[in-house]
């Protein structure tokens, strides 16, 4: 299926490593031209040389703190003055510190909504006025599960992920008007570097990785964690021209796990 896709200008935010990466790496495969961002200066260039040596694609590297204002303006500066303006924006980025609600003084909780619900607010306005221009445009929001379902021991995310649900449907008429789409994807558990870190395993050989991992799948009605490249191709669609018509949607992509009904 041709997704439309090829010569359009994806920014992927958080995107040096795991979820982020497979999803640039996804668009990148269809043709799109790509930035990618993260902190890591070195991460980064790793990232983006392996995307140009599997797809050919261009690939802009910005590193930026996209914990701050200013750090994202960059990011999309950079990108615009580089492709000429912004079709497709994947808002990724890191999760509020773990614990529960006793644990957390009042810097923290602005320091989660910083990192989770200013960092979605900001890349928005930083490109909304791109797409509104054109009358064509993708936002993705990468989330978590705990935007349906409280994850335990992790009572920030709880608290502030739901409420991006509530802003994209309050967004969804306004930039519908302008061909803008607006949905959400909630991951639930990935290989990703940092899971594949805690078991003590480099990402070769998934299979045995899988089967040490069993006990934590074992809620899962798949019976395994997800590969990033199986979020990174929903994305992708999500993105495309086929995907004009869903808008303020939320995909779970949990191998099962949210156990609600919608």
């Amino acid at each position: 299926m041709d997704l439309g896709l090829a010569g359009k200008v994806a920014l992927v935010a958080a995107s040096s490593k795991g979820l982020g990466k497979a999803s640039a790496l996804a668009l990148a495969r269809e043709g799109a031209r790509v930035t990618i961002c993260a902190r890591t200066e070195a991460d980064l260039d790793a990232a983006a040389g392996e995307i140009r040596r599997e797809t050919g694609a261009e690939v802009l590297a910005v590193p930026a703190d996209l914990a701050s204002a200013a750090g994202i303006h960059s990011v999309v500066a950079a990108t615009a003055e580089r492709f000429g303006g912004v079709d497709v924006m994947v808002n990724n980025s890191g999760g509020p510190a773990k614990g529960r609600f006793a644990d957390f003084t009042d810097e923290d909780w602005l320091r989660a909504f910083d990192v989770v619900t200013l960092n979605f607010v900001r890349f928005v306005r930083e490109v909304a006025p791109y797409m509104r221009r054109q009358r064509w445009g993708r936002i993705i929001g990468i989330q978590s599960s705990s935007v349906k379902q409280p994850v335990d021991g992790i009572d920030l995310s709880n608290a502030l992920r739901p409420g991006i649900a509530g802003l994209m449907k309050s967004l969804t008429p306004d930039l519908a008007k302008d061909g803008i789409t607006i949905n959400l994807v909630l991951p639930g558990m990935f290989l990703t570097s940092r899971i594949i870190a805690g078991a003590g395993r480099s990402p070769e050989g998934d299979q045995a990785l899988q089967e040490q991992l069993a006990p934590r799948a074992a809620a899962i009605p798949a019976g395994r964690l997800g590969y990033p490249m199986e979020l990174g191709s929903l994305v992708a669609f999500l993105a495309s021209q086929q995907a004009s018509y869903i808008t303020g949607a939320v995909y779970q992509v949990d191998g099962g796990l949210i156990g609600s009904n919608v």
